[in-house]
């Protein structure tokens, strides 16, 4: 996801899985979300923001799932408006990592 974040990009969840060669994921495997939360709470606590905020659906709306957003209110940020949170926290992981 680094280097996701480095090219200023996002990757889809299945696109994802298939990257990882240490474990056999599907996109909706629980491991793989828990995973994903993690590193995103890892992250999170040195500042850096939540990684897997680059993780997003490959079809549709192009976002990360329900899961990223009810991770991040358990983290104490607002999501009222998930349109602005996800750009907001894409904007500082991209920082953070350029």
């Amino acid at each position: 996801m680094i280097e996701v974040a480095r090219r200023g990009c996002t990757v889809s969840y299945s696109d994802l899985v298939q990257r990882i060669g240490a474990c056999q994921f599907e996109p909706q495997d629980p491991r793989f979300h828990h995973l994903l939360g993690e590193t995103s709470t890892a992250e999170d606590a040195t500042s850096r923001g939540m990684l897997s905020v680059l993780v997003v659906h490959k079809d549709g709306d192009k976002r990360p799932g329900p899961g990223f957003f009810k991770l991040a209110r358990e983290l104490g940020r607002d999501t009222s408006d998930k349109d602005a949170f996800w750009i907001e926290e894409l904007r500082k992981v991209y920082s953070v990592w350029s």
